[in-house]
């Protein structure tokens, strides 16, 4: 198994502007795709929805202010049974966030390409917490002939 790592950090006080635009459906829409419905609450299931496809995760746990974790029960065969982890963690200033994406079962081309994407929707997430323009989908940047 192999797994995408990534880390921000965003200049907040705290951790909770981060953990709400990754814990409710508003939040999530506001820097992944904008068309996000579904339950973001533990054990609930959240429906993403972008030009080219779609996923589909269930909150497998929730932290206040800490740790995030969804298992993708919907979506391209290579995500599905996947988990994506949120750590947050405060460092002075700065609001850390350590993203993981475990559990692929090998580093296909497909994985590459969804590294780059994490990395651009990870940019978005960071600028909505700093209170700048974002780029959910269909909006985001796009890296490839895949989206």
């Amino acid at each position: 198994m192999v797994d995408i790592l990534h880390r921000i950090g965003t200049r907040t006080a705290t951790p909770q502007t981060m953990y709400d635009a990754l814990t409710t459906v508003d939040g999530l829409s506001r820097w992944w795709t904008e068309t996000t419905s579904g339950d973001a609450g533990p054990g609930g299931t959240i429906d993403f929805r972008f030009p080219d496809g779609a996923f589909e995760m269930e909150v497998e746990e929730q932290r206040p202010h800490d740790r995030v974790v969804w298992r993708v029960v919907g979506g391209p065969e290579e995500w599905v049974g996947t988990t994506i982890e949120w750590d947050l963690r405060q460092d002075g200033d700065w609001t850390v966030l350590l993203f993981a994406h475990r559990g692929w079962r090998e580093p296909v081309e497909f994985m590459h390409h969804c590294s780059t994407k994490w990395a651009t929707f990870l940019q978005s997430l960071k600028a909505l917490v700093e209170a700048r323009d974002a780029a959910p989908a269909p909006r985001d940047v796009k890296i490839d002939n895949w989206g």
